[in-house]
């Protein structure tokens, strides 16, 4: 069983940067993979960020990110990060913290554990 809390979310301006965290309890996360979807009003849940929890397989980003936005974990806390930069508009959603099985799992979104999600929202 593993519990994940995130943190962080809040309205920023356009350009503004945000660090999401996520920490996860429970069983050891040594076999899982971990990152970050994210959900607007009217658009369809899309991964945004994930690796395996001791980052072999190397960090995946959706497609979207462009640069913008960098994942970090820190192992001997079980905390993941979201660093966000130069945010825009269409980065407002709700972003959650999720953990599965494999990444290959993480990013078709078959998902074992999620958080309860963060608000982020983004103003011209």
């Amino acid at each position: 069983q593993v519990q994940l809390v995130e943190s962080g979310g809040r309205s920023v301006q356009a350009g503004g940067s945000l660090r999401l965290s996520c920490v996860a309890s429970g069983q050891s996360l040594e076999r899982y993979a971990m990152g970050w979807f994210r959900r607007a009003p009217g658009n369809e849940r899309e991964f945004v960020a994930g690796v395996a929890w001791h980052g072999g397989g190397g960090i995946y980003y959706g497609d979207f990110v462009k640069g913008r936005f960098t994942f970090s974990r820190d192992t001997s806390k079980n905390t993941v990060f979201l660093q966000m930069n130069d945010l825009k508009s269409d980065d407002t959603a709700v972003y959650f913290c999720a953990a599965t099985t494999t990444i290959a799992d993480l990013r078709r979104a078959n998902i074992e554990y999620w958080g309860q999600g963060t608000q982020v929202t983004v103003s011209l």
